[in-house]
Formats: C-alpha cells, sequence, structure tokens
C-alpha cells in the first residue's frame, strides 16, 4: 500500500510540474527584456521589470480590447446558456425518436472542425451584413451550443419530472416552468458550461481574425498578434500582453470552482 500510494505521489507530482510548466514559462519570461528571454527562456528574470507590462498594456491599448473581449464574451455566454439550457430541457422531456435524434445531430457536431465550414460562413455571414461583433455572437451561439446541450442534457436527467408536472398543476406554462423551476436548479451545470465556453471565446484568435474588421472592435488574442510582425518578433511584450488575458479567467475559475465541482457529481447521478 505504501509503494502504490509513493508512486501515485511521484506520478502526480510529475503530472503537476507538467501542468504547470507552461504557466512558469509564460509568467517568467513576461518579466525579462528580450535579450534575457532568448539567451535562458528556462531561468528566473534577474529582476521583476514591469516595463514588458507597460509597453503591452499600451501599445494593445488593453483597456479598450479587454473591454471588447469582455462584452464579446459575457453576451455569447449568456446566449449560450439560455439557449442550450432550454433546448436540452425539451429534449430530454420530449424523449421520443425525433428528440433524440435531433440530440444525436448535436452531438454529430461537435466532430465538425471549425476549418472545414469557416470560408463558407464568413462568405455567407458577410453577405447577410453580419460581420464583427453581432456576427461573432451569433456563430459563437451557433459552435458552442452543441456541447453545452449534451452537458445540460445528462444534467437535467438527474432532474425529477415531478418539478414540472407539480409547476403545470400549479398553472405554470413551459416557459414559466423553465424560468421559475428548472433554470434556477442548473445553476451548477451554467457555471461549468460558462468556464468552459469562457476560456474558449475568450483566448479564440481565428473567428475573430476572419469577422472582426473594424480595429475599434479588436479583442485580446487579435492585438497580442500585433506584436509578430514580419521582422521582429516581440515575444516579451506578447508574453507580457498574454499574462493580463490570463488573468480574469483564472479570477473567473476561482470563484465558480464550488459550482463546478457540484455539477460534476450531480450530473452523474441519474434520476
Amino acid at each position: 500500500m505504501k509503494a502504490n500510494k509513493l508512486i501515485t505521489g511521484i506520478i502526480g507530482s510529475l503530472l503537476g510540474l507538467l501542468f504547470i510548466a507552461p504557466f512558469y514559462i509564460i509568467l517568467t519570461n513576461s518579466f525579462k527584456t528580450k535579450k534575457e528571454l532568448f539567451l535562458n527562456t528556462l531561468s528566473l528574470p534577474k529582476s521583476l521589470n514591469f516595463d514588458n507590462y507597460i509597453k503591452a498594456w499600451k501599445e494593445m491599448d488593453f483597456i479598450k480590447v479587454f473591454f471588447n473581449s469582455l462584452l464579446i464574451t459575457l453576451i455569447s455566454i449568456v446566449v449560450i446558456i439560455i439557449f442550450a439550457s432550454m433546448a436540452a430541457w425539451m429534449i430530454q422531456r420530449t424523449n421520443n425518436k425525433i428528440a433524440n435524434l435531433i440530440l444525436y445531430i448535436f452531438i454529430a457536431a461537435m466532430l465538425i472542425p471549425f476549418q472545414s465550414v469557416m470560408l463558407p460562413l464568413v462568405r455567407l455571414m458577410g453577405n447577410l451584413h453580419m460581420l464583427n461583433i453581432p456576427g461573432i455572437i451569433f456563430m459563437y451561439l451557433g459552435f458552442g451550443s452543441s456541447l453545452s446541450i449534451f452537458l445540460y442534457h445528462g444534467f437535467i436527467k438527474s432532474i425529477p419530472c415531478s418539478l414540472d408536472e407539480a409547476a403545470t398543476i400549479d398553472g405554470c406554462n413551459s416557459l414559466q416552468t423553465y424560468l421559475y423551476v428548472i433554470f434556477p436548479i442548473l445553476k451548477p451545470i451554467s457555471i461549468t458550461v460558462a468556464l468552459l465556453n469562457m476560456v474558449w471565446i475568450w483566448n479564440d484568435y481565428l473567428l475573430p481574425s476572419l469577422t472582426i474588421n473594424n480595429e475599434e472592435t479588436h479583442t485580446i488574442p487579435l492585438r497580442i498578434f500585433y506584436f509578430f510582425g514580419q521582422y521582429t518578433k516581440q515575444w516579451h511584450l506578447a508574453l507580457a500582453g498574454l499574462t493580463l488575458s490570463i488573468i480574469p479567467v483564472i479570477i473567473f475559475y476561482f470563484f465558480a470552482q464550488k459550482q463546478i465541482i457540484e455539477s460534476v457529481t450531480a450530473g452523474s447521478v441519474k434520476s
């Protein structure tokens, strides 16, 4: 038993170091000068030099791009949560062949790579005059719905149908049942869905690069790309900007980790 615990501890420690390594590289190199970074990437910085952060903040116009990213991310998450939870609830409660077929279509859609549809999709959205922020939010809803519906569907299985029936007896219609009975119970899984979509949308570069053609609405990943020119690559500034962009996601995770654990536990229990 002791040997098993020792081996488990060693493996766990190695995996922990493996996952921490990228954060260590990003954080330590964000304080280095360009010369120091290229001389030794893995070493600690000689001093905590915040010049990189000041330059990255100014060159990125961080406040503006931060609020652009925040606006796109928050609205996208809200519409994904509302539409995905509502769709999953109706699919699970209907529970017939057509509903199951729709669920399987959503699951199958997760296997379609974005790169295979991005060009015709962007062309179509351009013809409909739905680029920039409105268009990208609509596309995030489409691409984020499949996984979100799948997660909500598994969680809703643990909610007894008797709650729906009781709400109906009390005079609630379908919308009222969803809003006042079902949706509040979905809080743990909604936070998980929000976190998963937040990490993806917040860090996404490819879709914004195709749909956002106005510099005033650039997101953080688009501005970080400015540090990589044809003849020069300012890794020290890019890593400082990347560190700034990671902070909001980490803060959200620390506040929401309790609900995430609850959603994983509750979603594994079937009624």
